[in-house]
């Protein structure tokens, strides 16, 4: 299928063939028939992909500030090559579109196939979308009419938070499609609107639909606003403009009454004036694009709706009312229309919107979307590899994140392994890695790898909720496995494995840290150190947010499961005994992500992990310190390792970080091509993964 995405490295935008995705569970796989450009916000996209480094840093301060970060910790080199590697990656465009349900999801109720929906699906000709992020077309409404109805109800969920009454007087700065679309919005609440913008064609358009204009290029809109207010102030300011200057914000606050409401729903700079607000007691928000429910999981991905008895307009319901208003004949939008291209041609479309300002609604049509074959692999190169008689390693990737792009593929590349087929879930991603790394083929459709009669290997580097499943569907099909950590999220999952697993295949999971090499050098020095050993890991994790995917233990399993087992791991080699008690102390009962885990061996040495969220970011990430016959080892961040009155040894430097992840997969393709035994024991992978299980559930 046809899709359009932009590079963020240079900007560049793509009609790529890209597998069709399936549909996921609580959503909708849909057949786009058009899809609305949102000019503003994909022209910023756009000026945010040409930019150099420096002004995408400028750009996004924040971001820039942990780059600084990471330099003082991981080195020039590790850094620039992971800003690098984040960049160069396709972002989809669009979330404006119309079309035909073609298939449905697990648990999706109210919808059937051949119904007509709007959803905030990208510009392609099928997408697969959450059920709470779409709505029914009613027959009143035009497909063209439609792909407004995202943008509306951005506008409309503005609206809401200034809570309009009848009769009050409301300013809207900035008369974009956004704009426009609040404009009419505001006047079927029974306002006053008066619309201010620099450009003539919208100021009409605004006038056309009720509102009283300002043209900031020759009227004050102060002195406008005073008239318009018989002198009382304004009662709300909707401010729809993009712009990085504050006056937006400056300028609503000295048209308010006292009291008076403002909104940003579009960007504006935010150096705010205490003084402009204290005065006159105005309150500020920030709209969230399409309303309650925006950016939460469980709503939007999981399907779980808000009681309407507590939550009377989610972003759904804001679609449903936008689309009434339309039906209805309240909303007007065809006049908003003033381009339409077909797909194949959305590079001229992109062109406008870089060259003027002045655009309002450019409509993509997908004319050959109703009847495209849903084919859910794409080839990039004929793959000649034989089982029988090639000595490379064939192997299939499931999964394509940061973590797989970034680190894993380059690593089984340089590896000599021979990358067969990588499965994505949109498609996208796998394209772009696809060809990046010379892939054979890609796929949206996972059994598409597991069938794979001629790979050796599959590298599962999904959510973690993922893994025991196919981990275990590839062990029954015979395939050596390596699964990103962790092995599996409880102990159920892990006797399955246990059940699958034969002594015949390698069942690897990306422990790496063992394989780095100071951590080996400090293995061949505690080789002969007879005394127990006490070592304290200590990890500066760091903070991340209570809603990330990591801390829902269904999906996640939460970070002791999913990175502390790095750690035990870790320790385990090092010792080299079994280990015979174990606790965990936490300080942060609520994520569980700063805590002691205190590990007891059979010789007597002792093992402590200091598993910290809540240190700073310039603080080195990892420390390792090990104490044993009147000498001390120190490893800092897997750059430099030191010796303190250890004989023979005072230190080993490395002039970037090595944490082992090119050893790790270095060792498990040896292992497959040459026929050795598992380079971490079997029974050490499920020691790990039961200390991890039983550790998060204390």
């Amino acid at each position: 299928m046809k899709q359009i995405t932009q590079n963020l490295k240079n900007g560049s935008i793509l009609i790529d063939d890209i597998p069709v995705p399936k549909v996921s569970m609580n959503s909708l796989l849909i057949k786009t028939s058009k899809s609305l450009v949102s000019s503003g916000t994909e022209r910023m996209l756009l000026e945010f992909g040409k930019a150099n480094l420096i002004k995408k840093g400028l750009k996004q301060p924040d971001k820039l500030k942990m780059v600084i970060d990471k330099i003082s910790t991981d080195g020039l080199k590790p850094t620039i090559e992971a800003v690098l590697n984040k960049l160069d990656q396709p972002i989809p465009l669009g979330y404006c579109n119309v079309g035909v349900i073609h298939e449905i999801g697990k648990n999706v109720e109210n919808f059937k196939k051949g119904d007509r929906v709007i959803s905030n699906g990208n510009h392609a000709e099928v997408v697969n979308v959450p059920i709470n992020l779409c709505a029914k077309v009613p027959q009143e409404v035009s497909d063209e009419e439609a792909a407004f109805t995202v943008l509306a109800a951005i506008a409309l969920q503005g609206i809401r938070l200034v809570k309009p009454t009848l009769g009050e007087l409301v300013v809207v700065t900035g008369l974009g499609l956004i704009g426009l679309l609040t404009v009419q919005l505001l006047k079927a609440n029974g306002c006053r609107v008066l619309g201010l913008d620099f450009d003539k064609d919208k100021l009409s358009l605004a006038k056309k639909f009720g509102a009283e204009v300002v043209d900031l290029s020759n009227e004050n809109p102060l002195n406008v606003a005073e008239i318009f207010s018989r002198g009382r102030g304004v009662d709300a300011a909707i401010i729809t403009t993009s712009t990085a200057s504050n006056e937006p914000i400056h300028q609503a606050t000295q048209m308010c009454r006292k009291r008076g409401r403002i909104v940003l729903v579009g960007v504006a700079g935010l150096n705010l004036s205490r003084d402009d607000f204290f005065k006159k007691e105005i309150t500020f928000q920030v709209s969230t694009s399409y309303g309650p429910g925006r950016y939460d999981p469980n709503y939007e991905e999981k399907g779980q709706d808000y009681p309407i008895g507590y939550v009377r307009w989610t972003e759904q319901r804001n679609f449903e009312a936008v689309l009434d208003m339309m039906a209805q004949g309240t909303l007007s939008v065809k006049p908003l229309i003033s381009h339409r291209f077909e797909i194949t041609e959305a590079y001229k479309a992109y062109d406008l919107i870089v060259k003027t300002n002045s655009l309002l609604g450019v409509l993509l049509t997908y004319p050959n979307a109703d009847k495209i074959k849903i084919n859910r692999k794409i080839f990039f190169k004929k793959d000649e590899i034989k089982k029988s008689s090639n000595n490379k390693v064939k192997v299939n990737f499931l999964g394509s994140g940061n973590y797989a792009k970034s680190i894993l593929i380059p690593m089984f590349k340089a590896s000599g392994a021979h990358l067969g087929n990588i499965a994505s879930k949109t498609g996208v991603s796998g394209v772009n890695i696809g060809r990046k790394y010379g892939f054979s083929e890609t796929t949206t459709d996972s059994n598409i790898l597991f069938n794979d009669i001629n790979a050796d290997a599959i590298v599962i580097a999904t959510r973690h909720n993922n893994h025991a499943e196919f981990v275990e569907k590839a062990l029954k099909l015979k395939k050596h496995v390596f699964v990103e950590k962790p092995l599996c999220l409880n102990i159920d999952e892990m006797e399955r494995i246990k059940e699958s697993y034969s002594s015949s295949n390698i069942l690897m999971v990306g422990f790496n840290r063992r394989f780095a090499p100071q951590v080996i050098k400090v293995k061949s020095l505690l080789k002969n150190v007879i005394e127990p050993k006490a070592i304290i890991m200590t990890i500066n994790a760091g903070k991340i947010a209570k809603d990330h995917w990591t801390h829902d233990l269904k999906i996640g399993g939460g970070r002791i499961i999913g990175e502390a087992c790095h750690f035990i791991d870790l320790l385990l080699f090092l010792i080299g005994k079994n280990i015979i008690d174990y606790q965990i102390q936490y300080m942060d009962s609520s994520t569980k992500d700063t805590a002691i885990i205190q590990l007891n061996f059979e010789d007597g040495s002792t093992g402590t992990i200091h598993y910290y969220a809540n240190g700073s970011k310039n603080f080195p990430k990892e420390r390792l310190e090990i104490f044993s016959g009147g000498g001390v080892l120190q490893l800092d961040n897997y750059r430099k390792l030191t010796g303190y009155g250890w004989p023979g040894f005072k230190k080993m430097n490395l002039w970037q970080q090595d944490k082992g992840q090119r050893g790790c997969v270095k060792a498990f393709i040896d292992a497959i091509a040459k026929g050795d035994k598992p380079p971490i024991p079997i029974e050490e992978i499920f020691e790990v993964s039961k200390i991890s299980i039983k550790l998060a559930n204390q």
